[in-house]
């Protein structure tokens, strides 16, 4: 995989304190990255030191070959960026404010425009003022701004933050799409973990300033044991049976009965021990941990961090 973004012992200090502590990572193209941490773990400290908002003390970020400690204006020339909300000249239309965006950067056409703002959903609607937008046209909007110049990273801090669930499903599709179809390395920062796990392909989690874990989606939410649910009556004396005669069996209460980590071969033996001890058994499936069930027990159940 072709690597686009490499953190190279990076190290963040002020006034004297670590923030980031020697964090090193690399974002391929053609990727969703996700990128976790409990409140003041550093994320968007990271960030910010990423798209030159902030300097680096030590190591090195390079950006598509460029040094952005030598290299300054190569690295951050191919990054589109939302960092917290995009800001625009709501008494301008969406099409004026893309126009007067596009005079920052040389080469960028009338024709280069209309591809973005199809490309973001917005061809009915670019000629209505921006105060008329909605929250979730403000955020697409936004991402035609970044794609103006035709980034190969896009980094995007909390990009559903206040959106309905309609527009958080529109931004997370034009996110996979230009992953996919556009070979876009993105880096993405959310708070909604759940919506995390069905966007990104790999995520890292940061904690005091240090990079904890880097690992795909799939491989970060897989347990070594199953995990089954046990829908059963009563539970209180279901948890007490399986306390007393496996006591090494990890249960908790679910809305519909139990939750027990268990291989499935061990199945079999529950089902013989509950219905010996009278206990009704309705149904029984296999769970998977979230993306939130695992970050929380990284980061001993901290909290999501939205600006720290």
């Amino acid at each position: 995989m072709e690597s686009i973004i490499t953190l190279k012992d990076v190290t963040k200090v002020i006034k004297g304190r670590t923030i980031i502590d020697e964090i090193s990572f690399e974002v391929y193209k053609g990727e969703v990255f996700g990128f976790l941490g409990p409140n003041g773990a550093g994320k968007t400290t990271t960030i910010r030191m990423i798209v030159g908002l902030m300097g680096v003390t030590s190591g090195d970020i390079i950006i598509d070959g460029s040094s952005i400690q030598t290299k300054f204006e190569d690295a951050v020339r191919p990054i589109g960026a939302i960092v917290e909300n995009p800001e625009m000249y709501k008494f301008l239309s969406g099409q004026q404010n893309l126009v007067h965006y596009a005079r920052m950067t040389k080469g960028i056409t009338k024709e280069k425009i209309s591809e973005v703002v199809e490309l973001v959903g917005l061809t009915d609607r670019i000629h209505d003022k921006v105060k008329t937008y909605s929250l979730g046209m403000r955020q697409r909007l936004g991402l035609a701004q970044c794609l103006l110049h035709d980034p190969k990273v896009l980094i995007l801090d909390e990009p559903t933050n206040g959106l309905d669930p309609a527009g958080i499903r529109e931004i997370r599709d034009h996110i996979r799409f230009l992953a996919r179809e556009k070979g876009m390395a993105v880096i993405v920062s959310s708070h909604m973990l759940s919506e995390m796990e069905m966007m990104c392909d790999r995520i890292g989690i940061i904690q005091n300033g240090k990079l904890v874990d880097v690992q795909l989606v799939e491989d970060f939410v897989q347990d070594k044991d199953a995990r089954f649910e046990f829908e059963v009556l009563p539970i209180d004396k279901a948890l007490l049976v399986l306390q007393t005669s496996y006591p090494s069996i990890a249960a908790n209460r679910s809305r519909n009965g139990i939750i027990v980590e268990i291989t499935k071969s061990e199945v079999p033996k529950l089902v013989n021990l509950f219905v010996s001890e009278d206990i009704e058994i309705f149904g029984i499936k296999e769970v998977s941990k979230t993306l939130e069930d695992r970050f929380l027990e990284v980061t001993g159940d901290k909290g999501v961090e939205n600006n720290g």
